[in-house]
Formats: structure tokens, C-alpha cells, sequence
């Protein structure tokens, strides 16, 4: 087996996407913190890593992959016993990317022009008009769920990557359960994970309260 090295961090919901992806697979990942706030991803030896000084970053025996969802792909595709998190079938396949990128590209762009702004900006407001982005989101996510997950009747690595960002930003623009029965139900089916709390339950709570608390701390400054 190889040895796989995640340079990550707990909090951000792109790495808990690969950490589900791996859980999933029954892999070992050997995690080093980067730890955005305090500028370890800027540091040369990390950039030498990945140019674009963003987390994950997967180090599997020399071979560098960055970006949550290239890195999930390549995990299921080189170590996967079968397909069934990322199907080889064209037709699923296509729907599995295309939920990826509705997670990148909708879900967690919108909760990033949030976030951001607080933990990066110092600011202690959230402006209506992106809240109303995020719950957007959450309607398009609903619609999206016809099936028991996000691409169909089986869980796939798009899920992962959708629960991770959606576990953090309910905690700061509330979900509300009455209108989006279907998330809802999709969040309990995969909090039957064993190892969903692990790999991220736990962080996507801590990540909400943390937006939280710097929106408090910054209003305060």
C-alpha cells in the first residue's frame, strides 16, 4: 500500500470531503495540518507543492494531486475495489460530475463569499443578498435530491462532497428542515456512516461555530 500524505485541515470542507472518500475506501491517510489563518499554505516549501497554495493536497509517493474533487477521483480510481463511488458508466459518471460541480461551482462558492469575509476581512456582517445566495442553494440542492443521493439511488463521492460543505454553512445561514425535508433526510441517510462523525460531522459543526465566534470577535474590534 502506498503511502498517502494529505497535507489538509480538519475545519475546511474540501479536505473532510477527502477524508469521507478515503473512510470510505479504507485507506490510511498520513495528515499534516496547513493551517490557512496563520499562512502555512504560503510558505515556499508548500507552494513548491501546489502553485495555487490551496487545500488538500494528496502526496501519494511522489505523486502530487491537488483540488478535493481531482484528488477523490484519483483515490477511487487507483485504490477502489469497485466503481461505485465514481461510476465508469459515461451516463453516471456525468452525473456525478455534474453534482461535483454544482458543489464547487454553487454550494461551496456561495458559502466561501461568507465565510471569507469574516474569517479573512474582519467583518461582523453577513449582507442579506448572500444569505439569500446560500438559500438558493439549499433549494437547488433540494430539487436536486429526486433519489436517496445527490446522483442517483447510490452514494458517490459527490455526496461526500456536498455534505461537507452543507454540514458547515447550516450552522450560520439556517436550513430549514420544514422546507428541505429531502436534505434533511439525505444528511441522516449519510450520518449512518460509521465513520461520517470521524471524518466529518464533527468538523463541519466546529467550522460553523468558529465563523460564529470571529463574526462576534469582529464585531467587537
Amino acid at each position: 500500500m502506498s503511502n498517502l500524505v494529505l497535507y489538509t485541515l480538519h475545519l475546511s470542507p474540501p479536505c473532510r470531503a477527502v477524508e469521507l472518500t478515503a473512510k470510505a475506501l479504507g485507506l490510511e491517510l498520513e495528515q499534516k495540518t496547513i493551517n490557512l489563518l496563520t499562512g502555512d499554505h504560503l510558505k515556499p516549501e508548500f507552494v513548491k507543492l501546489n502553485p495555487q497554495h490551496t487545500i488538500p493536497v494528496l502526496d501519494d509517493n511522489g505523486t502530487i494531486i491537488t483540488e478535493s474533487h481531482a484528488i477523490m477521483i484519483y483515490l477511487v480510481t487507483k485504490y477502489g475495489k469497485d466503481d461505485s463511488l465514481y461510476p465508469k458508466d459515461p451516463v453516471k459518471q456525468a452525473r456525478v460530475n455534474s453534482a461535483l460541480h454544482f458543489e464547487s461551482g454553487v454550494l461551496f462558492a456561495r458559502m466561501r463569499f461568507i465565510f471569507e469575509r469574516i474569517l479573512l476581512f474582519g467583518k461582523s456582517d453577513i449582507p442579506e443578498d448572500r444569505v439569500e445566495y446560500v438559500q438558493k442553494s439549499y433549494e437547488l440542492l433540494e430539487d436536486t435530491l429526486v433519489d436517496d443521493f445527490v446522483a442517483g439511488p447510490t452514494m458517490t463521492i459527490a455526496d461526500f462532497s456536498c455534505i461537507s460543505t452543507i454540514s458547515s454553512i447550516m450552522g450560520v445561514v439556517p436550513l430549514e428542515q420544514s422546507k428541505h425535508p429531502r436534505i434533511y433526510a439525505w444528511i441522516d441517510r449519510l450520518k449512518q456512516l460509521p465513520y461520517y462523525e470521524e471524518a466529518n460531522g464533527g468538523g463541519g459543526t466546529d467550522l460553523g461555530k468558529f465563523v460564529l465566534a470571529k463574526k462576534e470577535e469582529n464585531a467587537k474590534a
